[in-house]
């Protein structure tokens, strides 16, 4: 059989590095460097909004173009604050307890997904009751558009060369930088496939092809159920968060926290398809 490094693929030889650029260094601020991970953010905000612009041209939208430029801030706002204080409470607390400023430093990295999704649905409750619309109805034209966040964020994980899979056992995957000589799945390949660009997929045919917008809570239901499903398969493939490893039950602490989202939204689906189509917004 031949040698696994001479098969698998070395991520040190991929044409690929954590930033986009680099400029200075600028005295005892030292160089500044605009990251992957920080432009997927950038992109996946600019890129919801632009498909935002279109969804709500179409009739029943919940909302207006003026309240959709008021809602991006309530959205990112709620992206940023849940992604990171989800982290900090679920995956590193230790951490973070003994050195509390750092949760602060969003640019090293740690950001949560239910976090983010916590916030996001807050966000749109939020601005639905500030502005006097239905939360439900503008949390399914979000979840209609944020499996590209998802993708883009999945892509800059794998550029990082951060939360790799778990050893292939065969003689092929890749081998990162600090994870040991064994190949590994790329699962955060498999993430950005599923949770963003099947899932995408499947959301805006929901959304262009059929009554679904129309169904308050249809939309965020099918996204809660498939990006569930998706996360829990892909933990299989992927390696478990190093302070945390594998919880009593079997499960990850990824997958325990999908277990929630895929009931919510099966209980959406549920009575979404009970309730009358209604344009009112």
């Amino acid at each position: 059989m031949l040698d696994a490094l001479q098969i698998a693929v070395d991520f040190a030889t991929l044409p690929v590095r954590p930033e986009v650029f680099t400029i200075g260094p600028f005295g005892e601020w030292g160089p500044f460097s605009l990251r992957w991970y920080s432009l997927s953010y950038i992109l996946a905000i600019m890129l919801g909004w632009w498909l935002l612009v279109r969804m709500i041209k179409l009739p029943g939208s919940p909302m207006d173009g003026p309240q959709l430029e008021s809602f991006i801030t309530w959205a990112t706002l709620g992206v940023i604050l849940g992604g990171r204080l989800g982290y900090v409470i679920f995956y590193n607390p230790a951490q973070y307890l003994a050195e509390p400023m750092a949760i602060l430093r969003l640019w090293d990295g740690g950001m949560s997904f239910h976090g983010g999704a916590a916030g996001v649905i807050l966000g749109c409750f939020g601005f639905g009751w500030a502005n006097k619309v239905n939360g439900l109805r503008v949390l399914d034209y979000v979840a209609t558009v944020s499996p590209l966040g998802l993708g883009l964020g999945r892509l800059a994980n794998f550029v990082n060369g951060e939360l790799w899979g778990r050893p292939t056992g065969s003689d092929w995957g890749v081998i990162f930088p600090g994870a040991g000589p064994e190949p590994r799945y790329p699962s955060q390949l498999f993430e950005a496939g599923l949770e963003g660009a099947v899932l995408l997929a499947v959301l805006s045919w929901l959304f262009w092809r059929t009554g679904a917008r129309l169904r308050p809570g249809l939309l965020s239901g099918v996204f809660g159920i498939g990006y569930g499903s998706a996360r829990f398969i892909v933990e299989y493939f992927r390696e478990p968060d190093r302070q945390l490893g594998i919880l009593s039950s079997g499960l990850t602490m990824g997958q325990t926290l999908t277990l929630p989202l895929i009931l919510a939204g099966i209980l959406l689906v549920v009575v979404a398809m009970r309730r009358r189509v209604s344009v009112g917004g």
